[in-house]
C-alpha cells in the first residue's frame, strides 16, 4: 500500500533530487500510443516508473545501450492449470518471456476441487513475482451434461469477490444459460454487474449475441474468423486474439488489426504448455508473428499491454511513463520481440528473485477417485441395431469439432473402429468417484494406427478422456492414469510407451517446467509413433470433452450435440 513516505520518495526521485532505486540507462523507449521512440533513462522507485525523457541517477543502474523498452505484456485469458505446472512454476516459466500480468480463470482446478482450488490459486497469486490476477470461475460445472468434481454457485463466489487479486467474473461459457435466462446464471450476472465479466461465445451471432451482451459481458476469446470478430466488435465486444497450444486463431484474426481497432483488441494464449513455450515462446511469439505480418510494431505492443490493461480495468499499467507501474520488457531485438530482461513491479527478474518466494503446499493430491476398468468397458453396442455412426471430427489448431458420420463394422464385441477411415474410439471415464459413468463414441482426425492416448486433463470437468485403436490399450492407458493420480499416457501393444504424472488435482505437476517440457517431447514422439498426425495430441484429446464448444463432444454421460445442447440419441 502507498504511504506518504513512499510517495514522497517517488516524487523526489522524479525531480532528480535523490537517486531512484533503479535506472535503466540509455535505453530506446517505445511510445505505444504514437509509435515514437526516444533514447532516454527510465527511473524506477518502488514499483513505479518515476522518470523518463531525462538523465537520472540510481542506487542501481543497468546499462541498456542498444536495447529497447516496451510495456510488459498482459495475457488476458488463460488457465494456468493447462500449462501443466503450478502457478509459481508458471511464474518462473513465463515471466522471463515478458509476460508481467496474467489474468487467470482457475476453473480447471475448481471443477475438480471447488473453492479450495480457487483459494489455492489466490494464495499463489499473493506470492508470485508476476502479477497473477483471478477472474472467479462462473461455470463449475460448465454444463449439466457432465459429471464434475464440484459445483459453485454465486454464494460460493461472493466471499472472494473483493480479494485484491480478483478482477471479476470469469468466462461465461454457458451462453445458452444466459440467453435463456437460467436463474442460477442470472444470479451470477446480477452480482457482478459492476465488475468485469469475461465472455465465451463461440459462433454466437445475431440477436442471440445481442442477448448475451445485454447481460453486461464485454470480452470474447472464442472468435475464430474475421467476420465473427467484426460482428462482435461492431456490437461493442472486445476481442482477445488467441493463440495457444491447440486453439490457433492468430492467422485468421490478424486482418482485424487496424489503427482504429487496436485499442479494442488484446492477446491471450488460453493455453500453452511448457514445450510450446520453450520452442516458440509465449505472448512474445504472438507479438513477433503479428509484426512479421506487416502490422505497425507500436500497435502490436499496444494490444499486448495498454489495450489489455484498459479492457480489464488495470489502470496502473501498460505505458512507460511517470506514475505507471514499472512492468517493462527489455528487448535485444525490437521487431522480432526478443526479450533479454524483465522488470516486474520495479524488480529486475532474476533466479534469486524467484528463489525469494515462499511456497504454497500443493492441493488435490488425492483427487483421482476412478476405479480400474477392464477392456470390456470400452465396447460400444450398435444403437438401434445400426452401424452408421456419428463421429466427432477433429481438425488441427481448432477446439471446434465437427459432426461427421461413418459406416463401421459390427462384431460380437460391438461396433469396431476403422483405421482405414481414420475412425477410432473415444471414451470419457468419470473420475471424481461420483457415479462411475463411461461415455463412448468415435472420433476422426487423430490418425492413430495402433495403441491409445489417455489424459486426466479433460476440459472442463476433467474426467479421464481416452482415444484408441483397441480396447485393451485404452484400458491400460486409463488404468495407468489412475495409478499416476492423473496425467498423460501413451500405450501400445500392452505396454506404456510414455507418461507424465500430474498429481496436483490430476492437472499439474510439481516438477520444474524444464523437466515437463522434456517429458512432453517424449510423449509427443510416442503419440506420433502410434500414428497420431496432430501437432499437439494431448490438449486436443482434452478438448474432446468440452461441451460448450461446437459442434460434437463427448462427456461421461454420452455423445453431446452442442448446437442442440442435448445428447445425441
Amino acid at each position: 500500500m502507498m504511504d506518504a513516505e513512499r510517495l514522497t520518495a517517488m516524487i523526489r526521485a522524479a525531480k532528480g533530487d535523490s537517486p531512484a532505486d533503479l535506472v535503466l540507462k540509455n535505453i530506446r523507449m517505445l511510445d505505444v500510443i504514437t509509435g515514437e521512440t526516444t533514447r532516454t533513462d527510465i527511473a524506477i522507485t518502488g514499483d513505479r516508473i518515476v522518470g523518463t525523457h531525462a538523465i537520472y541517477r540510481g542506487k542501481n543502474e543497468i546499462d541498456c545501450t542498444g536495447k529497447w523498452a516496451v510495456p510488459g505484456f498482459i495475457d488476458t485469458h488463460l488457465h494456468i492449470e493447462s500449462s501443466l505446472v503450478t502457478p509459481l512454476e508458471f511464474d518462473r516459466c513465463v515471466l522471463p518471456k515478458g509476460v508481467t500480468t496474467a489474468i487467470c480463470d482457475p476453473h480447471e482446478i475448481a471443477n475438480v476441487l471447488g473453492m479450495p482450488g480457487i483459494e489455492y490459486f489466490l494464495e499463489c497469486a499473493t506470492r508470485s513475482i508476476m502479477d497473477i490476477r483471478i477472474n472467479l470461475s462462473s461455470c463449475v460445472p460448465a454444463t449439466a451434461f457432465e459429471t464434475s468434481g464440484a459445483r459453485l454457485e454465486i454464494d460460493d463466489l461472493l466471499p472472494h469477490a473483493d480479494h485484491p487479486k480478483v478482477i471479476g467474473l470469469a468466462e461465461m461459457m454457458n451462453f445458452p444459460g444466459v440467453i435463456n435466462t437460467d436463474p442460477g446464471i442470472i444470479a451470477k450476472l446480477v452480482a457482478f454487474q459492476d465488475r468485469h465479466m469475461d465472455g465465451h461465445a463461440p459462433l454466437l451471432s445475431g440477436t442471440d449475441l445481442n442477448a448475451y451482451l445485454a447481460a453486461g459481458i464485454r470480452t470474447d476469446h472464442e472468435a475464430t474468423s474475421a467476420p465473427e470478430a467484426r460482428e462482435k466488435l461492431s456490437k461493442g465486444m472486445f476481442i482477445l486474439i488467441r493463440e495457444g497450444s491447440v486453439s490457433k486463431d492468430l492467422d485468421a484474426l490478424a486482418e482485424i488489426i487496424t489503427p482504429d481497432s487496436a485499442s479494442f483488441l488484446a492477446l491471450c494464449t488460453d493455453d500453452r504448455n511448457p514445450l510450446d513455450i520453450s520452442e516458440e515462446g509465449h505472448l512474445d511469439s504472438l507479438v513477433r508473428r503479428l509484426i512479421a505480418k506487416g502490422h505497425a510494431p507500436h500497435l502490436i505492443y499496444r494490444i499486448a499491454s495498454l489495450s489489455a490493461a484498459r479492457i480489464f480495468g488495470l489502470k496502473d499499467r501498460g505505458l512507460l511513463a511517470p506514475g505507471w507501474r514499472a512492468d517493462i520488457a527489455i528487448l535485444s531485438d525490437f521487431k522480432d520481440c526478443r526479450v533479454s530482461d524483465v522488470i516486474s513491479g520495479g524488480r529486475l527478474v532474476t533466479d534469486e528473485l524467484f528463489a525469494s518466494r515462499s511456497g504454497v503446499p500443493a492441493v488435490g493430491l488425492s483427487s483421482m477417485k476412478a476405479k480400474p476398468v477392464p477392456p470390456e468397458a470400452f465396447r460400444i453396442k450398435p444403437p438401434h441395431g445400426k452401424n452408421r455412426m456419428p463421429v466427432i471430427g477433429v481438425r488441427p489448431g481448432l477446439i471446434l469439432t465437427f459432426r461427421e458420420e461413418a459406416t463401421l463394422a459390427v462384431t460380437d464385441t460391438g461396433v469396431q473402429p476403422d483405421l482405414e477411415q481414420d475412425v477410432i474410439k473415444v471414451a470419457v471415464v468419470e473420475r471424481h468417484g461420483i457415479n462411475g459413468n463411461i461415455g463412448h463414441g468415435f472420433v476422426t482426425g487423430f490418425g492413430l494406427k495402433s495403441g491409445a492416448i489417455a489424459s486426466s486433463v479433460g476440459h472442463d470437468s476433467h474426467n479421464i478422456t481416452v482415444i484408441g485403436a483397441n480396447d485393451d490399450d485404452m484400458a491400460l492407458a486409463v488404468n495407468r492414469i489412475i495409478d499416476l493420480k492423473g496425467g498423460f499416457v501413451v500405450a501400445e501393444k500392452g505396454k506404456i510407451r510414455a507418461e507424465l504424472a500430474l498429481p496436483v488435482a490430476g492437472l499439474m505437476s510439481e516438477e520444474p517446467f524444464e523437466s515437463i517440457a522434456h517429458t512432453l517431447e517424449e510423449l509427443r514422439a510416442a503419440a506420433h509413433g502410434i500414428g497420431c498426425t496432430l501437432p499437439e495430441p494431448f490438449l486436443q484429446v482434452a478438448f474432446l470433452a468440452l461441451p460448450v464448444i461446437p459442434h460434437l463432444k463427448m462427456t461421461d454421460r454420452g455423445l453431446f450435440d452442442v448446437d442442440r445442447f442435448d445428447f445425441v440419441t
